[in-house]
């Protein structure tokens, strides 16, 4: 899934390690005892699109919602990728397993305990409860702003396409809305007494836990529904759960946080809580809020990565402040053609297999990562899937050649073989921005080498993504016939519903389609169906390792490159390791020589 990723990227390349990949000295010094106090200091450029966590649907809103949200199980700070990654009780008092009993021989049934001492601050402050999740689960697809996350909870939760499918026809007024809330029940979303809630599935699931801990199914309180979800007015009586809580908003301007005297920290096993408050600053712009972030004016980024430029200047210098996202050799990003596999352009002949696969060796990917900065900062890749995502076979070249330059003499005898001797005429669509524009070019002259005559089409980001890859009726048009793309999975690890299953199930494909070129192949279909129905994630894998090597096989997306994202820190900041989160853990964070002693 795509959550407002242009600004998490720095460039869309994957930087070299800089210190070790996130714990940098200047962020995290040996043998430092953390210290509490003082206002974290954040700098960027935007507004966070919506404070309901139903319908948050940007990376800025998933950061924030950890200081004053909080969900069933979340993803813990931790020092390696792995831990990271793996999902642990939030409210939760454990992770449900057959063993215990959480989860049900048939893997259909998933008991969850809720612990106790979790509170809203409401007056007076009240513990969350069973109630709450089931109404937070409701909530998702309310007929004013339905989630973007729905895509993971109606093929999974029994019952709630019909739920769903009642709720759209409610008027958008909070009196309806609570209405229908207070009297419709979603089958497979029940409250068993105030602390334990149940979830019924239409089928097993092996990555339930990891949509769980997705923030759009966090529980809700009773006040929203005083409110049409996520207005002007449901904003100025936000609601806490978590360490800290909202204590101002101007929208475009400033956000600001403090402590929440309803929260207890023994009731939160992954928020330390540190700092006293939490500013938000959303009046910058890129380059000012790098230089703020150096000068130590500010301390964290907010939306604004460091400008390329910047990047390579801090590489060279071996700043230790520069963190990147995840450490190690992961990485989070994969940038991507798609290909419109139904544009009429050329005769259809982007609906032949041969020709997309030619249109593969045609790439330079090599001199793709040149053009973003070099072997240090951007890195070759041809299978469908981000390495250690599902689906990923370590070694897997689907489309080799020598230093990953392309192979130009292959692809111009496969487009003769095809019935394109002289090659064809396509369009390229981009975003247009710094990060897109060289790879475009790059490709461009790629494409040239062998007879393949390329357009390049930008566009303005929220033309790109709201008017054309979102569009079936652009695509069927051909309106395009290859796009400049990228993705951020929502979760790592057992993740193909987010990646395989989102991209390229053929009967998703329809407005706001996340499948861009209309990709259809019915065997890909089956394999996904199983693949989601896996009881566990051993089986899971295997499926989704074949998944993706048919998908490779039918090249309905030229892959690129994958890459890390990158965070400067400011001079006090410590505790910070960069995740796979994309920035520092708000809540697990401290600020040097602003102690006031105690803990939270």
């Amino acid at each position: 899934m795509r959550l407002s990723i242009a600004s998490a990227m720095v460039g869309g390349v994957l930087l070299s390690a800089c210190g070790d990949g996130g714990t940098s000295t200047a962020a995290r010094k040996a043998n430092e005892v953390p210290e509490r106090g003082g206002t974290l200091r954040l700098i960027g450029t935007t507004d966070i699109d919506h404070l309901s966590t139903t319908s948050g649907n940007t990376m800025q809103a998933a950061f924030l919602f950890r200081a004053f949200t909080r969900q069933l199980f979340a993803y813990p700070t931790a020092p390696s990728y792995e831990e990271q990654t793996e999902v642990v009780p939030d409210l939760a008092t454990t992770l449900p397993t057959r063993e215990n009993g959480g989860i049900s021989s048939d893997y259909t049934t998933y008991t969850v305990h809720i612990r106790q001492g979790a509170r809203w601050n409401s007056s007076p402050p009240r513990q969350v409860t069973a109630t709450d999740q089931v109404r937070g689960f409701k909530l998702l697809c309310n007929p004013v702003l339905p989630s973007g996350g729905l895509v993971y909870y109606l093929p999974t939760i029994a019952g709630l396409k019909t739920f769903c499918g009642a709720f759209a026809k409610v008027p958008p007024t909070a009196a309806a809305i609570r209405t229908f809330v207070d009297t419709h029940e979603i089958d497979g979303v029940r409250a068993l007494d105030d602390s334990t809630v149940q979830f019924h599935l239409t089928q097993p699931a092996s990555d339930f836990l990891h949509i769980l801990a997705r923030h759009f199914g966090s529980p809700v309180p009773v006040e929203y529904l005083a409110y049409v979800p996520d207005d002007a007015e449901s904003r100025r009586h936000t609601l806490s759960d978590g360490p800290y809580r909202i204590t101002s908003y101007l929208p475009n301007r400033e956000l600001t946080l403090g402590r929440n005297p309803a929260w207890d920290p023994a009731s939160d096993p992954i928020r330390k809580a540190w700092v006293d408050s939490i500013r938000v600053d959303e009046t910058s712009n890129g380059t000012s809020a790098q230089q703020q972030l150096e000068s130590g004016v500010a301390d964290l980024p907010w939306d604004a990565p460091p400008p390329a430029v910047d990047v390579t200047r801090l590489l060279a210098s071996g700043d230790p402040r520069l963190l990147l996202a995840p450490g190690g050799d992961h990485v989070i990003n994969m940038k991507y053609l798609v290909v419109n596999a139904l544009s009429p352009s050329q005769q259809h002949a982007l609906a032949r297999k041969d020709v997309r696969q030619a249109l593969q060796y045609a790439v330079d990917r090599a001199a793709i990562a040149q053009a973003l900065g070099g072997s240090a900062v951007a890195r070759p890749h041809t299978q469908v899937v981000l390495p250690f995502a599902s689906g990923y076979r370590a070694g897997f070249d689907p489309y080799p050649s020598a230093g990953a330059h392309g192979d130009s003499a292959k692809a111009q005898q496969m487009l003769s073989a095809a019935g394109f001797p002289r090659g064809v005429v396509l369009k390229l669509a981009l975003a247009n921005g710094p990060a897109s524009v060289p790879i475009a070019t790059t490709l461009q002259q790629s494409f040239r080498r062998v007879g393949v005559t390329v357009t390049l089409m930008p566009f303005s980001p929220a033309d790109f993504w709201g008017k054309l890859l979102g569009n079936p009726d652009a695509v069927r048009r051909g309106d395009w016939d290859l796009a400049l793309t990228e993705i951020f999975p929502d979760w790592q690890g057992n993740n193909g519903r987010t990646t395989l299953a989102l991209l390229f199930d053929g009967r998703t494909f329809g407005p706001n389609t996340q499948n861009f070129g209309g990709y259809d192949n019915p065997d890909v279909n089956n394999l996904i169906d199983r693949a989601l129905a896996a009881r566990t994630r051993a089986e899971a894998d295997s499926l989704w390792a074949l998944t993706a090597a048919r998908v490779a096989d039918d090249a309905p997306i030229l892959p690129l490159v994958v890459a890390k994202a990158a965070v400067y820190v400011g001079p006090r900041v410590r505790g910070c390791l960069v995740s796979a989160a994309i920035n520092c853990d708000l809540t697990n964070v401290w600020l040097a020589g602003t102690s006031t002693g105690g803990r939270p």
